[in-house]
């Protein structure tokens, strides 16, 4: 089995019910999240929400990481995971503003 080291990033949303895509686990291949940042590059506090979804949908409400957690003013959230996803699955983000970006850190097992 081979691993792969990735960053994946994405730029916020401007509404927490609009969802962006951060990483989609290829097929035939495993996903393990070390971390996700948070960088919120705005003078005001942003909304966050991190879930796991079968499709580039809403995630469930079931699938959420995080949900309505506040991102302080010009502040960096850093969540240490280690989070194994399966082939085919989505990692879903977003924000108040758009004054956020979104990265992780992947190792791919193929």
């Amino acid at each position: 089995m081979a691993t792969a080291y990735k960053v994946a990033q994405v730029q916020g949303t401007a509404a927490v019910g609009t969802f962006a895509t951060l990483y989609t686990t290829p097929g035939s291949t495993e996903g393990i999240i070390s971390s996700i940042i948070v960088c919120n590059q705005a003078g005001s506090a942003v909304t966050i929400r991190i879930g796991l979804d079968a499709t580039e949908g809403t995630p469930g409400a079931s699938e959420f990481l995080v949900y309505d957690a506040q991102v302080a003013a010009n502040d960096t959230l850093i969540l240490s995971l280690g989070l194994a996803m399966a082939a085919s699955k989505y990692l879903r983000v977003s924000s108040s503003a758009n004054t956020c970006s979104f990265t992780a850190s992947v190792s791919e097992i193929s």
